[in-house]
């Protein structure tokens, strides 16, 4: 036999093929039926309109090309004892990747009611796609998956980020050809760049050519073969194209570049673990061409539909119309020969199902897909270590962020082999450089005398994509790890989709008993939108918050810390949390610090409270109460409280300062949320609230609106008015200064009285002022710059929580 001009020996005896093409067509079969059937799961009588399902939902297109993937490393794993991690971007192929983990029985293990016979086989049919079922493309229900199907173009980023730290894992990622047109994808082949043979597992990217979206055509399959080959070549692969529809060929052909491709990766990972070799390898790349919904229909209604996009959903429909349709879906799966495959009582036949790996072997079973079994606690230095002196409030300044970066340093050098920071560029600009202490940048290209912090055994993961960032730390905490991703809060929301599928995977995995608790995903969003003196507008816009308040209260969280010590306490929590998103925003810049470690520990644990020490109404009930969320916002509601103290010495201030934002909702909404009685006992229940709010002033009217007081709620935040001015100006347009804070209390306290109107206009002379000073002198008035807190604490903690 000649199979591509090479004769005999070939990689698959006869016996091997003709295994490996039934468990394929097996594969193939189940996958029929699963979009199809309702009953009749081994066709042991004609098909009829009563055994197919009323709605027929699901995709066959790209199913059969990740069977025959699949298969193929069944082999390889067997042979070669490997650990594979199968990484699926063609997520509508579900039913072919549930079908696979039937076929091995990790699927009945995890679900032990679908059995592995006629009866197990019809409930796995009936379940798809059908209500109280499974969704009809890969979803955390699916054993052996690590993202989410739904969404294309992260497959890729998600199966480097499982290999990193991992030596031992193979991450076998088919990339859809559609899904390759996306930017995230796009992207993602640069992740090879980062990859350390010395130090971590390896990446196996099959790209699936089969030449079609849902009605057009894939680029990269339409250009010329030698074109793809010197993309893949310039992106620094070595690509092998298999490329064919007849099976038997085929089958020959995926066995020979498989066990090419993973000789190659252990030849590069003996090279650099044994030999110290560092240059960035050529790491294989498997091309496989097969066509659109092969093995399927050719020919439906006398158009073609097999190698064309009316292959991509379901080739047969309007099956009670067209009683010649239920004859073909009918030919179509008995051409798979069931009878051959199953037994009597419906199980897979013992000489086939014997190419299925065992144990954890078994794709399905590999604990890398299910990561919290693998999980294991940060060790964490104390983070009271690192805290700020603060004597009094107001009396020093200091970077927060800096001083968090000190702390991440030693959670690094304390987890060298299951901590990350990741983010676009910017570990330095967002003052972390401390974690250069430590370790260095991932970074397999040369390196430069004039670089800094370059070095293929680096720990953080730079790369000028929030995608990225987000894929590989979404692919390091699924598979078991720990990371956070540090970024300008402006451009977070590159990464909106990302997260949301992420959240999703939370959310719905707190319900599948057989998947384990991750380490939650930190974002850190710093440089943010009142500190952007020589940006400006573009890079102005902290709405990710209200986007992540969108999510499902389980899954959220949302910390603004005042100060330092609030930020150091917030980030031991958020590190060591699970299955959250946490969202930490803190700004870079010298700021005031406010609270001393016992006052930070007192106030984070509470996530709101009053501080005594900023108000004046400790005997009486107040006449207004100032409230603050993030760092900025404080400073100008402190700074408001010292004008009102200067103009309205009379006046009974409560100062109220929010950490956990979530601490605003009702406790029926949010499990960090206030009782009403609790919320009242802060906000009073009649008197006005003036809020100072670091985003979109609407978010805290929604968290908000169900409580007593909430038509005395008047909140300031960010409303769309940015440019690259002074940073006092930037909260003056934007109406959160202290002036506005003030004019807000002469209008809307009714106990200010006649004082009111000039309290007023002091103020608006104020602004006046303000305006000319910085068109003449380019910066902020000195009463501003140099303005702090002039008050001593009235107790030594001086904050009251919740």
């Amino acid at each position: 036999m000649t199979i591509d001009g090479q004769t005999d020996p070939l990689p698959l005896t006869d016996e091997a093929l003709a295994r490996l093409d039934a468990y394929w067509r097996a594969a193939n079969y189940l996958s029929v039926g699963q979009i199809y059937l309702l009953d009749n799961p081994l066709l042991r009588e004609p098909l009829t309109l009563e055994h197919v399902k009323p709605r027929l939902l699901g995709h066959w297109g790209t199913t059969p090309g990740l069977n025959f993937v699949y298969v193929h490393l069944n082999r390889l794993v067997r042979e070669r004892d490997l650990s594979v991690l199968y990484v699926t971007g063609p997520g509508h192929g579900g039913p072919g990747i549930v079908a696979n983990t039937y076929l091995e029985g990790s699927y009945t293990e995890h679900y032990p009611d679908i059995t592995q016979d006629a009866e197990g086989m019809r409930k796995l049919f009936r379940q798809f796609s059908f209500p109280g079922g499974i969704p009809s493309h890969t979803s955390p229900e699916t054993p052996g998956s690590i993202n989410e199907g739904g969404e294309l173009g992260y497959a890729l980023a998600h199966a480097y980020g499982a290999v990193f730290d991992n030596p031992d894992l193979v991450a076998c990622c088919v990339v859809g050809d559609g899904e390759a047109e996306t930017g995230t994808l796009a992207a993602s082949w640069h992740s090879n760049k980062f990859l350390n043979p010395a130090r971590d597992g390896a990446v196996l990217p099959v790209l699936h050519l089969n030449g079609y979206k849902i009605a057009n055509p894939t680029v990269l399959a339409r250009m010329p073969r030698e074109e793809l080959e010197s993309l893949f070549v310039g992106y620094g692969y070595a690509p092998v194209f298999v490329e064919g529809d007849e099976p038997e060929a085929m089958h020959q052909r995926m066995a020979a570049a498989l066990d090419d491709a993973v000789s190659e990766i252990q030849r590069i990972q003996r090279d650099a673990r044994e030999d110290g070799v560092t240059e960035r390898p050529r790491w294989p790349l498997v091309v496989l061409r097969s066509p659109k919904g092969w093995t399927g229909p050719e020919v439906v209604d006398g158009v073609q539909v097999e190698g064309t996009f009316r292959s991509h959903q379901v080739p047969l429909a309007g099956l009670a119309d067209d009683p010649e349709h239920l004859a073909a879906l009918e030919a179509w799966m008995r051409s798979y020969r069931p009878e051959e495959l199953f037994d009597e009582s419906g199980r897979l036949v013992p000489e086939v199902a014997r190419l299925a790996p065992e144990g954890e072997r078994r794709m399905g079973s590999n604990p890398h897909a299910n990561g919290g079994l693998l999980l294991k606690d940060l060790r964490m230095p104390d983070w009271r270590d690192y805290a700020v002196e603060v004597p009094a409030p107001g009396a020093v300044t200091a970077e927060a962020t800096r001083v968090m970066g000190r702390l991440l340093r030693d959670v690094m050098a304390m987890n060298p082999e299951t901590f990350r920071v990741v983010g676009p560029d910017e570990t330095a600009s967002n003052r972390l450089s401390a974690l250069f202490e430590v370790t260095d940048r991932a970074w397999m290209e040369p390196a430069l005398e004039t670089d800094a912090h370059l070095a293929p055994d680096g720990r953080v993961m730079e790369v000028l994509s929030e995608q990225l960032c987000q894929g590989w730390l979404e692919g390091y905490l699924l598979t078991g790890r720990h990371g956070l991703f540090s970024c300008y809060e402006a451009f977070i929301h590159i990464v909106d989709s990302m997260f949301n599928q992420h959240a999703k995977w939370l959310d719905v995995t707190r319900d599948i008993p057989w998947r384990r608790p991750l380490a939650s995903l930190n974002y850190l969003l710093t440089s943010h939108v009142w500190r952007q003196d020589h940006n400006g507008f573009s890079h102005q816009d902290p709405g990710f918050i209200d986007f992540v308040v969108n999510k499902k209260a389980e899954v959220v969280r949302v910390y603004l810390p005042p100060d330092a010590n609030t930020l150091l306490s917030v980030t031991d929590h958020c590190l060591r949390s699970r299955h959250y998103v946490n969202v930490i925003v803190a700004g870079k810049q010298p700021e005031p610090q406010y609270l001393d470690l016992d006052a930070a520990i007192t106030h984070t644990a509470a996530g709101i409270g009053i501080w005594e020490w900023a108000g004046n109404d400790q005997h009486a009930e107040p006449d207004v109460v100032m409230a603050c969320a993030g760092d900025v916002p404080t400073l100008e509601t402190l700074a408001a409280v010292d004008l009102l103290r200067q103009h309205l010495p009379e006046l009974k201030v409560r100062v109220v300062n929010v950490v956990d934002l979530m601490r605003l909702q009702p406790e029926r909404t949010h499990p960090h949320g206030l009782s009403d009685r609790a919320f009242d006992a802060l906000f009073t229940t009649d008197k006005p609230v003036i809020f100072a709010y670091h985003g979109y002033p609407w978010l805290i009217h929604r968290l908000t609106y169900s409580r007593t007081n909430h038509a005395n709620f008047h909140v300031r935040g960010f409303v769309e008015e940015g440019s690259t001015t002074t940073p006092f100006d930037m909260v003056v347009r934007n109406g959160l200064d202290r002036f506005h804070l003030v004019m807000d209390v002469a209008e809307r306290v009714p106990t200010v009285g006649p004082h009111g109107p000039h309290v007023h206009q002091t103020m608006r002379d104020r602004l006046v002022e303000h305006r000319e000073y910085i068109t003449r002198h380019g910066q902020d008035m000195p009463e501003v710059r140099d303005w702090v807190w002039p008050h001593e604490p009235a107790s030594p903690s001086g904050v009251q929580g919740a």
